[in-house]
């Protein structure tokens, strides 16, 4: 596939596709924090926008050098997701619980909101075995379209979150916590019926 608008028109969709975990957890992290401030929902999304630009350009070095390895790690990338979203979900719903009188401050820390980022954007590894006949410059403009996409539906993840979240306040971060195990059995269930 050469340049055009096919190939822009993919990259987009390939962002909304690979997005909707993003979103989703987004939707998780503002109902688990509806005071956020602007600056750290710019940061989440930025993080999230990375993961999703790293990823398939990850998964097409990996085709185009260690095909052979990157083929038998494939089958664990749900397990990854899905271990990762129910052990934040899980410690999610239960501080809720503990702590559901107590006002929470800056639930989200940059570590959780990493491990959050490689949960839901590991699938987009296997996006390199779709765009294997892209060169690398190809590949690059592809990764950036899809970390563009995703940054904007997860900034709009967060609004929606936030808004919500401040109208249920005392269950948000328990809610929250149900998004993201509700999503790491999605990405596990897509992975195992895929």
């Amino acid at each position: 596939m050469g340049w055009s608008f096919l190939f822009f028109f993919n990259s987009v969709l390939l962002g909304f596709g690979l997005a909707m975990d993003a979103f989703s957890t987004s939707v998780a992290n503002g109902l688990a924090e509806p005071g956020m401030k602007k600056g750290k929902m710019f940061g989440i999304s930025g993080v999230y926008a990375l993961f999703q630009f790293l990823m398939p350009l990850i998964g097409w070095f990996c085709v185009h050098s260690i095909a052979e390895h990157f083929e038998a790690f494939r089958k664990y990338i749900p397990w990854i997701g899905f271990i990762l979203l129910i052990f934040i979900g899980g410690k999610m719903v239960i501080d809720g619980i503990r702590y559901k009188d107590e006002p929470v401050e800056r639930v989200l820390g940059l570590h959780v909101l990493l491990v959050q980022g490689i949960a839901t954007s590991i699938d987009a590894l296997s996006v390199g075995f779709t765009i294997t006949d892209y060169n690398l410059v190809m590949a690059i403009v592809a990764s950036l379209i899809i970390g563009l996409v995703t940054y904007f539906i997860c900034y709009g993840g967060l609004i929606i979150g936030r808004k919500i979240g401040s109208k249920i306040s005392g269950k948000a971060q328990i809610v929250g916590g149900i998004v993201l195990i509700c999503v790491g059995i999605e990405i596990l269930l897509k992975g195992l019926l895929a």
